[in-house]
């Protein structure tokens, strides 16, 4: 079926509306917004940034072409990535350096919460660094393994 007749989205469409990079980008960025919305104490927006994080992935028409951007990038490796069975967050590697970062975004919040401005920044541009990290290694992965 498709999504006109189910009135739903496949995540065929969902991979390719978050592979334009104002979504990658945007969803970035939005984590930003979350710690400092916290630190402010802007409940609201706290609220609105999480549901915009939520939506995210399907609000953004599909890119017309591929595109060098790093974003479109990083989500279609995701996407090979979790398509061959392989999981995001675990012990293995590359897996290891999102599942750290987690908790270090945890620590983001709390020093956000606690409005202590250099843990919540040394937190929350690891926790973002992790991420990243991790997404740059499964990219290098698929690079490699194309290239053979």
């Amino acid at each position: 079926m498709n999504e006109e007749k189910t009135g739903t989205l496949d995540m065929e469409t969902v991979w390719a509306r978050h592979s334009n990079p104002k979504s990658g980008w945007s969803r970035l960025f939005a984590g930003f917004v979350i710690v400092a919305a916290l630190y402010h104490r802007k409940w609201r927006m706290v609220g609105l940034t999480v549901l915009f994080m939520i939506v995210n992935p399907v609000v953004f028409r599909e890119p017309t072409e591929k595109s060098d951007d790093w974003m479109y990038n990083v989500v279609r490796a995701e996407e090979r990535w979790t398509n061959d069975g392989n999981r995001l967050v675990g012990r293995g590697y590359p897996q290891i350096l999102n599942t750290l970062s987690i908790p270090t975004m945890l620590c983001g919040l709390y020093f956000a919460y606690k409005q202590k401005p250099v843990l919540t920044g040394v937190f929350t541009l690891a926790s973002m660094g992790l991420n990243q990290w991790c997404m740059k290694e499964i990219i290098d992965h698929y690079e490699e393994l194309d290239s053979q």
